[in-house]
């Protein structure tokens, strides 16, 4: 069949991408699924700092590529093998496809699994197959098992959540990538206390999700940081109780002020090994850090050895929340019906497709939290 997708050919074009354009936008061929595959008309899909990063080559991928990794849809097809959907099923694709079998997946600790993380970095599905070819018989690479960027893609069931359908699918998507790892930093990966001290780095839509996630956790006082005044008013309707724009006051010292000596739980959301080092250095004694921003690959940071011993502080990497994704997305959508999660809070700009390059613009220079496109 054919599929209108947004194809990535070149890495590190310049900007601006309105003008550069590096997305081609293309009538391509989309194979039918394979087994264990299914087939989904996308709706809604979000454009993330992850995308951009292959777009800007900090974080190489095979290319040709269909990118986008946070998305919803409908289930048209269901491939050989596949007892889990059914047609006109309403899902949320997890951008780490979860095999369920290996040792990662055994311990519940999903968002590691081997032959999923594999897949990623390929550039394939699941079961090692690419399912698109572009107009020049090219081999086009799949982002993370799930290529939103297309009216139509083929995924691995493992990388797919069902959810219920009164939930508005343009909202769904949201849930895919910067719900599921921001919320799932505060609870899975440091599961943040009723009454501790927050401290969150950047406030895109992961880190407006930590916001979210520590204000439903019951954690006090919650100290949002960015250099934009905008998101900072984002993260006071988000659930923060205090803001530091960057630019104007040393974020460490305001949160060792507020935190009587430190945050006892500080996030970064960045990918900026030097906010990383602030984060660090704002949390208190036993403290911990959280790193969740993805930085490039060759940059390292340097803290104090000592300090990590002689004042009991943990570093600790979360990964797409450290979630369960079949646990947890159904859970925090019900948090978010309930009136728990102000989700909506993360959606600034709605695109259509021809709009990506401008979309990653907007996103490139801090203009927006999540932009969604829309095939609806």
């Amino acid at each position: 069949m054919k599929t209108r997708a947004a194809v990535l050919y070149e890495m590190g074009a310049a900007s601006p991408y309105s003008e550069s354009l590096p997305f081609v936008i293309d009538d391509i061929s989309l194979d039918g699924p394979g087994p264990g595959e299914v087939l989904v008309e996308i709706v809604s899909a979000g454009l993330c700092h992850s995308d951009l990063s292959v777009v800007d080559g900090s974080r190489p991928r095979p290319l040709p590529m269909v990118l986008g990794h946070e998305a919803s849809g409908i289930v048209r097809e269901a491939g050989p093998g596949v007892t889990e959907f059914v047609a006109d099923d309403h899902v949320v694709f997890s951008w780490v496809p979860v095999c369920g079998r290996c040792l990662y997946c055994a311990v519940g600790r999903g968002a590691l699994c081997e032959p999923g993380v594999q897949a990623n970095i390929d550039g394939t599905l699941l079961s090692g197959a690419r399912r698109f070819t572009d107009g020049q018989a090219r081999v086009c690479s799949h982002h993370l098992g799930v290529s939103a960027f297309s009216q139509f893609t083929v995924a691995a069931q493992e990388s797919l959540v069902k959810i219920d359908r009164s939930l508005p699918l343009d909202k769904a998507a949201l849930f895919g990538c910067a719900v599921m790892t921001g919320v799932g930093a505060v609870v899975n990966t440091a599961r943040v206390e009723a009454g501790s001290s927050v401290a969150v780095f950047g406030l895109g839509g992961v880190g407006l999700s930590a916001v979210m996630g520590a204000r439903a956790v019951g954690a006090y006082p919650i100290i949002a940081v960015d250099l934009v005044e905008d998101k900072l008013e984002l993260a006071r309707e988000a659930g923060a109780t205090h803001t530091i724009n960057a630019r104007q006051d040393d974020p460490v010292a305001a949160i060792k002020q507020l935190g009587q000596g430190g945050a006892e739980y500080a996030f970064e959301s960045v990918g900026s090994e030097s906010v990383l080092i602030q984060a660090y250095l704002a949390t208190q004694r036993g403290g911990t850090t959280v790193a969740i921003g993805l930085p490039t690959p060759n940059k390292m940071f340097s803290v104090s050895a000592l300090s990590i011993v002689g004042e009991e502080r943990t570093i600790k990497g979360s990964y797409m929340g450290s979630s369960v994704p079949r646990r947890d997305i159904p859970r925090y959508i019900s948090m978010y019906q309930a009136g728990i999660l102000p989700v909506d809070k993360l959606h600034t700009h709605t695109l259509r497709l021809d709009e990506i390059n401008t979309g990653f613009d907007r996103l490139a220079q801090a203009q927006a939290v999540r932009q969604l496109i829309s095939f609806a």
